[in-house]
């Protein structure tokens, strides 16, 4: 009930710092359980995938494998750049080499940029989150402290009420940082790990490929 009775006694300001600490809230741990479903997904269907592929008698066969297990569609998109045909383009000007490796490059751009996603959201939450909850807390005992001035004789028990009640944005700005950073940091520790995977992939498929025909699409 005091953090209910602070956010009602606070104006206009309180009441919008409390309202941004919920949505960033809200936000980040969206973010945290859509995050973990997809990593939860992709770190086995990666290393399954690349397996099948290499396992398959042609890039063909291999790609048909791929596509029944590859849930999040990571590796897919890298073997499907390799086969890009670009005759009678500047991208194709160049040997086999070169446009594989610039085939594969954007492709992995983009895979890593689906992988990555969310993940600014986790660091500026977690990072500006205690400092928002601060704010309001400053913000609240100022608030606070005008109020008890303008009621008359001011003691300690009259502002120990209002003021312990302001720290409990500090302490909402912390609830809502520590799952973000915690978050962002074991996210970050299994995308490292699977963009190796698929760095690794789109470096062998470029050897492989780069002394082979590769079919137009």
């Amino acid at each position: 009930m005091d953090a209910l009775d602070f956010l009602k006694q606070s104006d206009g300001v309180g009441k919008f710092i409390a309202v941004l600490l919920l949505l960033m809230s809200i936000a980040s741990w969206v973010v945290i359980f859509w995050k973990a479903w997809v990593i939860k997904r992709a770190v086995p269907d990666v290393a399954k995938s690349v397996a099948s592929f290499w396992q398959a008698a042609d890039v063909s066969q291999g790609r048909g494998s791929v596509a029944a297990l590859d849930r999040e569609q990571l590796v897919l998109p890298l073997i499907d750049a390799a086969q890009v045909n670009a005759t009678g383009t500047l991208a194709g000007a160049g040997d086999k080499a070169q446009q594989l490796t610039r085939l594969l490059r954007d492709a992995l751009h983009g895979v890593l940029l689906k992988l990555q996603f969310g993940q600014v959201l986790l660091a500026t939450v977690g990072s500006t989150a205690p400092f928002v909850g601060l704010l309001g807390t400053v913000w609240g005992i100022y608030h606070a402290l005008v109020g008890l001035v303008g009621a008359g004789q001011v003691t300690i028990d009259k502002i120990a009420g209002p003021v312990g009640e302001a720290l409990i944005m500090t302490a909402a700005g912390l609830a809502v940082a520590i799952p973000a950073v915690l978050a962002y940091n074991l996210f970050g520790r299994y995308i490292g790990r699977i963009e190796a995977d698929l760095e690794g992939f789109a470096r062998d498929l470029r050897e492989l490929l780069a002394h082979h025909a590769i079919p137009a699409n």
